[in-house]
């Protein structure tokens, strides 16, 4: 596999993260209503969120490759 398959590869993670991050804080801040479980889910949404920016940035500098 290419160095730019791959690259490519990580930053459809880096957005698949990003579209699970926003489904989660929606989760979190509308549908549920149980406090442990929506601060949970917003826990992991923004973890994802971070670890989503952090790849977008590693393929953004990596980009001349």
């Amino acid at each position: 596999m290419s160095a730019g398959r791959l690259t490519e590869l990580m930053s459809f993670a880096g957005i698949g993260l990003m579209l699970l991050s926003i489904f989660f804080i929606y989760l979190s801040r509308n549908i549920i209503k149980v406090k442990i479980i929506s601060s949970i889910v917003a826990f992991i949404a923004y973890i994802s969120l971070i670890v989503s920016g952090f790849i977008i940035f590693i393929v953004v500098v990596s980009w001349p490759s």
